[in-house]
């Protein structure tokens, strides 16, 4: 396999706008993209934002490859905040790259 077709492999969307899926939870050191309120949290995957360079790469003068799909995912409100006191049907939206999710167990 050349260096193109892998980055073409790990820069393919993995994830469909419904898609149900886990943020994982990991704490690299450095520079990172993900907020940690939102690690290990289930989330639904609203739409593909596009394929970009790997800003945890780039933070530290690297080439940003291979380029990462971003998502939009939305998570409960009452998920995320345990004292949520807000309306039941009330999102929060963030937007997460590929490496930091997984598809959910069920």
């Amino acid at each position: 396999m050349t260096l193109q077709e892998k980055n073409n492999e790990e820069d393919s969307p993995r994830f469909r706008p419904g898609d149900l899926v886990t943020v994982r939870v990991d704490n690299p050191g450095g520079h990172f993209r993900t907020p940690t309120y939102i690690q290990g949290q289930s989330g639904r995957i609203e739409k593909l934002c596009g394929i970009f360079p790997n800003p945890e790469s780039l933070a530290y003068g690297g080439t940003g490859l291979p380029a990462q799909p971003l998502y939009r995912v939305e998570f409960p409100q009452s998920q995320v905040w345990s004292d949520y006191g807000g309306p039941a049907k009330d999102k929060i939206y963030v937007d997460v790259y590929q490496h930091w999710l997984e598809p959910l167990s069920t």
